[in-house]
């Protein structure tokens, strides 16, 4: 069994090494960009023409057959969200490559096929939890930093500039992630792309409350009318009142989700205290099928309990 799986392990290492060393570089990449574009821009024989970008698979490549997947579409706009420039292939093989290896250490540890599975599993599913995290924080800056450009919106309205020239001036003075969504906002309105469709990707891509309230707004004043300067005023104090409210919740919430942290990491912390004293004493558990039982009802448990906490305190504001 142990050779079977270090002949997959070796043979998936030397496809990715393939896969790495034939992948096209940034010139190559550019170029093809180009002529896709240089195609997309010649009339077709199809009776709706768009000018969104779309992404340029190669045919027949391993980018091709990956989009096929079904979980596909949600894991390529958990990258897009999360502002990287990486492709699902990529991430797909990597996290399948990750899970085969720590399944096949495990084994060598002579752990039971449901322990090398579960941790396979966990370790495979590491990048999408990574990527899970970066989209929060990125989303998190881009909360801090809405209001302020909201404000440079306004004053610029007030200032007489229209609102491509706002757009563009929020994407060339506001930090990032402010400014690159906002730069790709502008770029689109540029090539003629609607406001309402621009701001409708925007949303896709920053699927956030206070986006919404903007693209409303903007989207109200051009379709009724009205000052948008003074609707962007209001559209700034709502949102500085909802992070507000949001620095206070989580004072309110903090211990709890102390708590719950505390009570999730106590039993892993234990159980390697004890394994370094007496690294015998809990042999049991998983040298027996009673004992396996007891790990597995154990942590459905423990996940049960966090994801209560976690309903408890995420309060929606």
């Amino acid at each position: 069994m142990s050779l079977i799986l270090l002949f997959l392990l070796l043979l998936i290492l030397m496809f990715g090494v393939l896969v790495y060393l034939l992948k096209p570089t940034s010139m190559e990449k550019a170029v093809e960009e180009q002529l896709a574009s240089i195609e997309e821009a010649q009339p077709q024989e199809s009776d709706r023409t768009t000018i969104l970008k779309e992404q340029s698979v190669r045919s027949g490549s391993i980018e091709e057959l990956a989009q096929k997947l079904p979980w596909s579409p949600a894991v390529s706009r958990l990258i897009r969200q999360a502002g990287r420039g990486w492709s699902f292939g990529s991430v797909s093989a990597f996290s399948l490559i990750a899970g085969l290896v720590t399944y096949w250490v495990a084994s060598l540890f002579n752990a039971s096929i449901p322990v090398c599975a579960g941790l396979g599993i966990a370790v495979g599913s590491a990048p999408y939890v990574f990527l899970y995290i970066l989209r929060e924080i990125r989303f998190k800056r881009f909360g801090d930093l809405l209001p302020e450009a909201v404000d440079l919106m306004s004053r610029g309205l007030r200032a007489g500039h229209s609102i491509q020239a706002v757009l563009e001036m929020v994407g060339n003075e506001i930090s990032d992630p402010v400014g690159v969504e906002f730069r790709a906002l502008h770029k689109e309105q540029t090539l003629g792309l609607p406001i309402r469709d621009a701001m409708m990707r925007l949303i896709d891509r920053v699927p956030l409350d206070d986006m919404r309230f903007l693209a409303t707004a903007i989207l109200l004043q051009k379709e009724s009318g009205g000052n948008l300067a003074q609707i962007l005023d209001k559209t700034s104090a709502v949102l500085r009142e909802r992070a507000r409210l949001r620095g206070q919740l989580r004072i309110y919430t903090a211990q709890g989700r102390i708590t719950g942290w505390i009570l999730g990491a106590a039993p892993f912390l234990m159980f390697g205290i004890i394994s370094l004293v007496n690294h015998d004493y809990e042999k049991s558990l998983f040298s027996d099928p009673f004992g396996l039982k007891m790990v597995y009802f154990g942590l459905g448990l423990m996940a049960i309990g966090i994801l209560a906490i976690r309903k408890i305190i995420d309060i929606k504001v």
